[in-house]
């Protein structure tokens, strides 16, 4: 039988010459889930010897690798905001840079519900996570919000909106294994459906749509090509999708909601502009991320609106 060392020495090799951009770390990830081991142990213990099938499993990881396949697809998990989340070509695989964006809604719910006069048995805070994909952003809110002892069941009304149905699938799939499957409700919708159908005007709106100009997308990483193409796409510079949302805020939004939607590092001033176009009036102000980078739009009623 070959060893850690042995196996991660030919498969480094494999993806080297195949063109992986973290050939090493790749290679280490994917014989760490072949084996049912933390990384970390692969590198304390090189000399472990590995069984033929763990080895054959490895063996195949390692082709899907070298042809672009995405390791989280091969993997069929990615970790998101301390959680571990289903991925596969139904949806897009979650981003660390969207994590920011779970913050920011988060923040803006827990506002919402220490607000001085919420009185005696308030009305929920109202959240759609539009464009949800595998539900990364609502599953991810609504453990974090579990954690922070808020009642799910009285306390807000979580809502998911996706226009494939396939990703609302693998939406529910994540949100029943982390145990919040009974508190969001997934509506197959494009954007929004009419807030009065869905508990009145919604008082958070958070969407990671596509932003990828569509002239970009060949230049991105071989494996955004197993991607849904639908989910990266946001049209010649990148906002045409946000600009549909934008569109609807006006009949969606509660008097003092807030939208919030993740742009790409390169939309800090258009994303704006853009609402000052669609929105003449209202306040929009952007968010950076841990890097400096602009990555949260934030789109309020202006005074007197």
């Amino acid at each position: 039988m070959a060893t850690v060392g042995d196996l991660l020495s030919g498969a480094v090799a494999r993806l080297r010459e195949a063109g992986s951009e973290s050939p090493r770390l790749d290679a280490e990830v994917l014989l760490a889930h072949a084996i049912g081991a933390e990384r970390t142990i692969l590198l304390a213990h090189p000399e472990l010897t590995v069984g033929d099938g763990a080895a054959a499993m490895f063996d195949e990881a390692i082709s899907r690798r070298s042809k672009g396949e995405p390791v989280a697809y091969i993997r069929g998990i990615k970790e998101f905001f301390g959680l571990a989340l289903a991925t596969d070509g139904r949806a897009l695989i979650p981003r660390p840079e969207t994590e920011r964006l779970v913050e920011a809604g988060r923040a803006a719910v827990m506002t919402r519900l220490s607000a001085p006069g919420r009185g005696r048995n308030p009305a929920p805070v109202h959240v759609a996570d539009v464009g949800t994909g595998g539900g990364a952003i609502i599953v991810s809110l609504a453990v974090e919000l579990r954690r922070r002892k808020v009642d799910l069941a009285t306390d807000v009304s979580l809502l998911a909106t996706d226009a494939s149905s396939a990703a609302l699938e693998l939406a529910r799939e994540n949100a029943v294994g982390h145990a919040v499957a009974d508190v969001i409700e997934f509506l197959e919708a494009d954007l929004l459906p009419p807030a009065p159908d869905h508990g009145g005007p919604i008082d958070v709106v958070l969407a990671n749509l596509p932003y990828v100009r569509s002239d970009a997308i060949a230049g991105l990483p071989v494996a955004a090509s197993f991607e849904p193409s639908i989910a990266l796409d946001g049209g010649p510079d990148g906002l045409d999708v946000a600009r549909r949302l934008l569109s609807l805020l006006p009949r969606a939004l509660a008097d003092d909601g807030v939208a919030l939607l993740e742009i790409g590092a390169d939309q800090g001033s258009a994303a704006p502009a853009a609402v000052e176009e669609i929105l003449p009036g209202w306040a929009a102000s952007v968010e950076t991320d841990l890097a400096g980078l602009p990555r949260v739009l934030r789109v309020a009623r202006g005074p007197g609106r």
